[in-house]
C-alpha cells in the first residue's frame, strides 16, 4: 500500500500516513474552502488501511493549532471510523498532541475524549 502524503497549505494541514510504520499525522490548521473534498482522500486511504491492518498497532498522531467547525465534523467522523475498527480488535492509538499555550486545543482534545468510548485516545502535550 502506497503512503499519503499531502503537504500543509495555508488552509489545510499536513497529512503523512505511513503504511509501512502504521503511524499517520494530521499536522498544521484546517479549515479548507470545502472541507469534505480536501478529506475525501484522507478517507478512501483510511478505509484501504484499516482493511489491511493486521494485529499490529497503528498509531494516529493529531496535532492541530486550529480548525474551523467543519473540520471538527471530519474529525469525528475521522474519530468514528477509529473507532468502530477498534471495535472490530483493530489496535489503534489516537493522539491528540496539543501546545502547552493552546488551552482550546486541549478543551477540544478533551471534548473529542469524552464522546469515544472503546478507542484509545491519549491528550499528549508537546
Amino acid at each position: 500500500m502506497e503512503n499519503l502524503n499531502i503537504p500543509a497549505t495555508k488552509s489545510s494541514p499536513e497529512i503523512n500516513f505511513d503504511a509501512s510504520t502504521n503511524i499517520l499525522s494530521i499536522i498544521g490548521e484546517s479549515y479548507p474552502e470545502n472541507t469534505t473534498q480536501f478529506y475525501e482522500t484522507v478517507f478512501v486511504w483510511l478505509e484501504e488501511f484499516i482493511d489491511k491492518l493486521q494485529s499490529q498497532e497503528a498509531t494516529v498522531n493529531i496535532e492541530l493549532i486550529y480548525f474551523n467547525s467543519s473540520s471538527s465534523k471530519v474529525l469525528m467522523d475521522l474519530f468514528d471510523i477509529l473507532e468502530e475498527a477498534s471495535e472490530d480488535d483493530k489496535n489503534i492509538v489516537v493522539n491528540w498532541i496539543y501546545d502547552e499555550d493552546n488551552e482550546a486545543s486541549l478543551e477540544y482534545g478533551e471534548e473529542f475524549a469524552e464522546d469515544i468510548e472503546s478507542l484509545t485516545f491519549n491528550l499528549v502535550e508537546k
